[in-house]
């Protein structure tokens, strides 16, 4: 049995007459016919009853009818769904997020995302971006967004945003009085640091190599899960550390906390998808949302990790 024969039956039961039936839906008679008739031959059962030029239901053909009816009216519902998400009016998008990105830098683009697109529900889940990137792998999230750079096969990666990393010191600490640093006084601190696995460490520790530095260098006096802990222990006098603008950016204004002045490049923030899943209109919408055109869903995106070129299209 298929969707066309039961269209057809329906069409032909409601009408009681197989030509305008077959009008209705743009065939010819001998084609409706046929499909009547194999549906007969196929279940040995009668649907209609010949009466002079006119059709009419058996028994069998009215009880079948109003299933035939609500099978239409579960498919039609189907296609609506999927209609309603390729037209976003309905869907789910799952995101991950390094910590940086998802307190500071992404909740007015979810806003804007939701006001473009009421009826898709957004998760958002936080982690570190070694954690983001397992959730993708793990089929776990749709996309990821991390400010570490990822070294996975099954994962698709581009570049949609720069982030700067500055050196802050509490007031009280000698570098706030004698704010510009080279490279080599790095080592004194004491440095409070996100934890191993985080893309603002594997970032900073980056960046000492390119000083001459190792992080056996550094007088490492805590290490912490979070941007805010990093922040408060620095306020608190804990010692210095390297954070994204961001998340420092109103202890700055308030005194708090002091910048102070080292050449440090500025980092990016990485979109990550699965490259064995399809890409959802939601998941698109969004990256263009981040990255105004030309996307990173159109068009081909290097990405210097370790010499691979990867793309999210």
């Amino acid at each position: 049995m298929t969707l066309e024969q039961l269209r057809i039956f329906v069409a032909v039961a409601e009408r009681e007459h197989v030509t305008q039936g077959a009008r209705d839906l743009n065939l010819t008679q001998s084609a409706t016919s046929a499909a009547i008739a194999a549906l007969e031959a196929r279940y040995a059962t009668k649907l209609f009853d010949r009466v002079g030029r006119r059709i009419v239901l058996t028994e069998a053909g009215r009880l079948f009818l109003s299933e035939a009816k609500a099978v239409l009216a579960r498919v039609h519902a189907a296609e609506k769904v999927l209609t309603d998400l390729a037209d976003l009016t309905r869907g789910s998008l799952v995101i991950a997020a390094s910590q940086t990105i998802a307190n500071y830098w992404l909740p007015p683009f979810i806003k804007r995302f939701r006001s473009q697109f009421p009826g898709v529900a957004i998760t958002l889940t936080i982690d570190n971006t070694d954690g983001v990137a397992r959730r993708i792998n793990e089929g776990l999230a749709d996309l990821g967004l991390v400010e570490g750079e990822i070294d996975d096969p099954s994962v698709s990666v581009a570049p949609f945003a720069e982030d700067e990393l500055v050196l802050v010191v509490p007031p009280d600490h000698a570098w706030a009085h004698d704010p510009r640093r080279q490279p080599a006084e790095l080592g004194v601190g004491p440095w409070v640091l996100r934890e191993h696995g985080s893309g603002t460490r594997a970032i900073f520790e980056t960046t000492l190599s390119q000083f001459g530095l190792a992080p056996r260098d550094l007088a490492i006096s805590l290490e912490l899960p979070s941007n805010e802990a990093v922040r408060s222990a620095v306020e608190a006098g804990a010692g210095v550390t390297v954070v994204s603008g961001l998340v420092v950016s109103n202890a700055l204004k308030a005194g708090s906390l002091v910048q102070v002045k080292l050449d440090l490049p500025k980092r990016r923030f990485f979109a990550l998808r699965h490259k064995e899943f399809s890409m959802t209109r939601a998941q698109r919408a969004f990256l263009d949302l981040i990255a105004p055109k030309p996307s990173l869903t159109q068009r081909h995106v290097p990405v210097p990790s370790r010499g691979r070129n990867d793309q999210l299209s």
